[in-house]
């Protein structure tokens, strides 16, 4: 098993372990790619959401937020082209009788090309030490050049063919490449076949009658066609954008990693609408931005890293990925993309309003362009979990497992323990998380040794931890513990809040920014 694989396992079992994530209604065996979030679970995910909209809605005078329903009129998805256009290319194995996404084959074949070329990158690292300068290694360096070469030369044919439809050729490049289903080993593929990914449903009391409707499969068009109705009632001027956060669901025919791609997720989208003629600028500010957004979190701008789009969707004059380094990879976090008037012309053809926008200081109506930026929440949530999962070698020999989650995001901020149950310490240890609980979700735990909850908590990822004990009685403080730097320090119960809210408080965060 490789480091990658044996990491990512380690992260599924914790996150069970430590209440993060469930199996979907585990007690029937569960449901294939849909996943329950746990006590600590659901705040870890409401934090992150809350950290995306602050940074989003309130700290932008000019965009503010919606919540659409997940039905809509199922018009609207023949206007978005997702009736007739939203398909994965499919291709199944004859002798595993396993179905693929026959562009995920290819990008896997390309991953492993890639894992070469850190390979080479890693061997030349150790070979020049400090005087390694790894962007003219890439360039010049023959065998990596070729590799590299290599991966553009798949993915612009793959790009192409699926752009064309020319389906046959996907097979061909999958044939040519000569790869093989990951279970059994077998090439023996069916043609590449188109499958639409949107849940079906039915309004109505009576089957005569029902109305065909569909689950969202995005949030964006939520967005689209209350554009008016937002921009009117919130006297918006242009530029402004509309943000949402919310359930989407996609019949995912190859779900897989974990909470990565599930069938039923949470996505936050903003649509920015701007001047015709100004989205190539914006956009370019908003790649920007989010970027900034995701490394004020601390993670490493080395897990970061751009992707443009060779094939472009019908709708857009120019898209990226923030693409974060999982433990499986490099995969998509979130997508910037412009999205010209596509949406907004769509929806004024398809039900016959008009969605134009009058400029004041251009004296004249025209349908604004959007620029889009959207994030997959449990994606976020899995780039956060797996980042912060960490084995530490201590002085003495023995080792802890901390989750190391940015203090801004953890769900408990701070976790409350009497040294011992009697001599009046747990009822100082109640006043204190009584007075803590109105600024931050506190945690009371007075069971085992103190040294044991202390390791409990490094692996919930509690940034603090607050020891009660018998001088508490006499001078009114207590011992902090640092879940990062194990440091202790006696400081008095009175300066607790202050000293929490420090390391805690979004501002602090974001104003990295």
């Amino acid at each position: 098993m490789s480091k990658q694989e044996d990491q990512f396992k380690k992260v599924l079992s914790h996150a069970k372990e430590y209440g993060y994530v469930f199996q979907s209604s585990e007690i029937y065996d569960g449901l294939s790619a849909v996943y329950d979030y746990a006590q600590n679970g659901v705040e870890l995910k409401k934090n992150i959401r809350e950290y995306w909209w602050q940074a989003m809605v309130q700290m932008h005078e000019n965009i503010v937020g919606i919540d659409a329903a997940i039905l809509m009129h199922p018009t609207t998805w023949k206007a978005s082209g997702h009736v007739d256009a939203f398909n994965d290319p499919l291709i199944d194995n004859k002798d595993s009788k396993k179905r693929y996404r026959a562009d995920v084959l290819i990008e896997d074949y390309c991953a492993k090309i890639e894992g070469k070329i850190n390979k080479e990158v890693s061997k030349a690292k150790k070979r020049f030490g400090d005087a390694f300068n790894k962007e003219e290694f890439i360039s010049t360096n023959g065998r990596v050049v070729g590799y590299q070469e290599k991966i553009n030369s798949i993915l612009t044919r793959m790009g192409k063919s699926l752009e064309n439809e020319d389906l046959a050729d996907v097979k061909l490049l999958i044939e040519e490449l000569e790869i093989a289903d990951p279970l059994t080993g077998s090439r023996n593929w069916t043609d590449v076949k188109q499958f639409n990914l949107m849940f079906g449903t039915k309004l109505g009391a009576s089957a005569e009658t029902a109305m065909d409707l569909y689950l969202r499969p995005e949030t964006a068009q939520g967005i689209f066609v209350n554009f008016l109705n937002v921009q009117k009632t919130g006297r918006m001027k242009i530029p402004f954008g509309i943000a949402q956060t919310g359930k989407a669901f996609r019949n995912e025919i190859v779900a897989r990693q974990f909470i990565f791609r599930m069938r039923e997720f949470e996505q936050m989208e903003m649509q920015f609408f701007v001047k015709p003629g100004t989205q190539k600028t914006w956009y370019e500010q908003w790649k920007e931005t989010r970027l900034k957004w995701h490394l004020s979190l601390g993670m490493g701008a080395e897990n970061y890293r751009f992707h443009d789009h060779d094939k472009l969707a019908h709708y857009a004059d120019a898209a990226a990925d923030i693409e974060f380094n999982f433990p499986f990879g490099f995969k998509e976090l979130e997508g910037i993309h412009s999205r010209t008037d596509f949406d907004l012309k769509a929806h004024e053809e398809f039900s016959g309003k008009k969605l134009h926008y009058f400029d004041p200081q251009e004296n004249k109506s025209y349908v604004p362009y959007v620029v889009e930026t959207s994030i997959g929440l449990d994606r976020m949530f899995l780039a956060v979990f797996s980042n912060s999962l960490q084995e530490e070698a201590l002085e003495n020999g023995t080792t802890r497992t901390v989750l190391k989650l940015p203090a801004v995001l953890a769900p408990y901020k701070a976790a409350i323990l009497p040294l011992v149950k009697k001599d009046g310490l747990p009822e100082v240890a109640r006043q204190i998380m009584d007075d803590l609980k109105w600024d931050f979700n506190v945690f009371y735990d007075e069971k085992d040794a103190v040294g044991k909850r202390y390791r409990r908590q490094d692996a919930a990822g509690t940034p603090f931890c607050i020891t009660i004990d018998h001088d508490t009685l006499v001078d009114n403080s207590v011992t902090i513990r640092h879940r990062d730097t194990m440091d202790q320090k006696r400081v008095a119960i009175s300066d607790l809040k202050e000293i929490i809210k420090k390391e805690v408080a979004i501002k602090t965060w974001l104003q990295k920014m």
